[in-house]
């Protein structure tokens, strides 16, 4: 393990200010807060006019990302005020304009530079932790809070590496903590819509599925953009000061620091992100993943890498995944993935809406992520765009059928508020490391046919590719940095 940083100085906490949780629940709440008078959210045990939860109801957080989407993550998980901040740990708290929107929002809480300072510091206190940082150190920061009992949310993708994601895929039956990855359409009414189109009848017998991602302005995805691209990692610049470098790096390779690496044009590179087939492919592909158990491929072939380098990804992509079939109604399936500008959905005229006049016209479809499903009998054709999306029939004349199965359900928790509830002892999450897992995998199989330019055959059994060492080497993913060694031994 890395040499222990220093408590950050920005939040200082006199010692006799500290109570712990377990100490709070062991005292009234009058010695704990010396109230004269209670109020009525600890004197009753229940939410009061304002919102307020008491603290033994209470989900106590310690978030490790606190600007960029680690801020919509911290607010959506306390909108409900049935969860709150207690620590912080980031490597860079002035980073970034919604980094500094979360200090104002908490400016009590403690803030660390180290995840694991903050553990060591505040453990009893902290009852999840939220992760939300860079791809290719979600692994370590989620299984050491696993290993202390703690709860725990990962933005998606949930790891950087295939193995990583089998490991937390272990850890969580070893600890059995409540966890969730970030993939907010998994809590949706467009999930529960999916599941009643497959049960109703309508999304049966697919065998092929056609994804797509076109890129939009993002300063995360700079590497689309032919006059920005590079061949060679980027030469030395001086950190900011506001920066622990070191950290930042954790298990992966320590380059010299340059800012197209930090503070949000990291995905752009291998050695820190994993493009976005990892990151978009866990909003486009869940629902038919988890729904119509494809799990792994035992086939991926390259198709097109515009631009191809092992620095940075692709241009342009396109590679295609071979399923086999998995019981009644789940025959064998062939997916392809584009990403890149150009990319679009193209549906066959045979789906096609009619005008009053008999003539056809092309559905109007999002182009940013989305997916076609097909049905073997070419009856009609389902439509889906990302995350929490409403699938739609094509034509949809054929939505008449299947009309008591279209309308998406009310649901009435987020994707965030599901893992609080479901870490207070109330329900469960829809995409535990268990589900969320093997997407992931599934997507670090296409990342690493991206990184070598080649096709390879999968053992699903194994978990192996099949006679390529080397494309299996950068599957597994490097070995980690001197200091961070133990977090990749096997889970017992």
């Amino acid at each position: 393990m890395n040499p222990i940083k220093k408590v950050s100085n920005n939040q200082p906490m006199k010692k006799s200010s500290r109570i712990s949780r377990r100490a709070f629940l062991g005292k009234s709440a009058t010695t704990a807060f010396s109230f004269t008078v209670l109020p009525s959210y600890l004197a009753l045990g229940k939410k009061d006019s304002a919102g307020n939860v008491p603290p033994s109801q209470r989900l106590n957080l310690g978030c490790v990302g606190v600007g960029n989407r680690a801020n919509s993550v911290i607010t959506s998980m306390c909108k409900q005020k049935n969860a709150m901040p207690v620590a912080f740990a980031d490597v860079d708290y002035y980073n970034s304009e919604r980094a500094a929107q979360t200090l104002a929002a908490f400016p009590d809480v403690r803030r660390f530079d180290d995840f694991r300072v903050m553990l060591d510091t505040m453990g009893d206190d902290i009852d999840a932790v939220t992760v939300v940082t860079p791809d290719h150190t979600h692994f370590v920061i989620a299984l050491e809070a696993m290993r202390r009992g703690k709860h725990v949310y990962v933005e998606k993708p949930l790891t950087h590496t295939f193995r990583e994601s089998e490991l937390l895929i272990q850890a969580e039956k070893k600890y059995k903590v409540v966890t969730q990855m970030g993939n907010q359409g998994h809590t949706s009414g467009g999930a529960s819509q999916f599941q009643q189109l497959v049960k109703g009848g309508a999304i049966k017998d697919i065998n092929k599925i056609e994804a797509f991602f076109k890129p939009f302005e993002h300063p995360g995805i700079w590497f689309y953009e032919k006059e920005l691209r590079i061949e060679e990692y980027p030469t030395a610049e001086k950190a900011p000061s506001s920066l622990n470098w070191d950290l930042w790096c954790g298990p992966s390779e320590m380059k010299p620091f340059n800012s197209l690496y930090h503070p949000q044009t990291w995905r752009a590179f291998h050695l820190y992100g994993c493009g976005i087939f990892g990151d978009w492919g866990a909003h486009i592909l869940d629902f038919p993943h988890d729904y119509l158990k494809l799990g792994l491929p035992t086939r991926v072939e390259k198709l097109e890498m515009l631009d191809h380098n092992q620095i940075i990804f692709p241009r342009l992509s396109k590679l295609s995944m071979k399923f086999p079939k998995r019981g009644k109604n789940l025959p064998a399936v062939d997916l392809t993935w584009t990403d890149g500008y150009g990319t679009k959905p193209v549906v066959d005229e045979q789906y096609w809406d009619k005008n009053e006049d008999g003539t056809s016209v092309h559905p109007n479809l999002n182009d940013t992520g989305s997916t076609l499903l097909h049905r073997k009998d070419g009856k009609l054709a389902i439509y889906r765009a990302s995350h929490g999306s409403p699938s739609r029939l094509l034509p949809k004349v054929t939505m008449r059928e299947y009309a008591e199965y279209v309308k998406p359900p009310r649901v009435t928790q987020s994707h965030q508020e599901s893992f609080v509830q479901a870490c207070l002892g109330n329900g469960k999450t829809t995409s535990p490391f268990s589900i969320s897992g093997e997407l992931t995998q599934l997507l670090h199989l296409g990342v690493t046919c991206q990184y070598l330019n080649e096709s390879f055959d999968f053992d699903r059994k194994k978990k192996r590719i099949r006679g390529n060492a080397r494309a299996q080497a950068v599957l597994d993913g490097p070995e980690p940095r001197k200091g961070w060694t133990d977090y990749y031994k096997p889970i017992a």
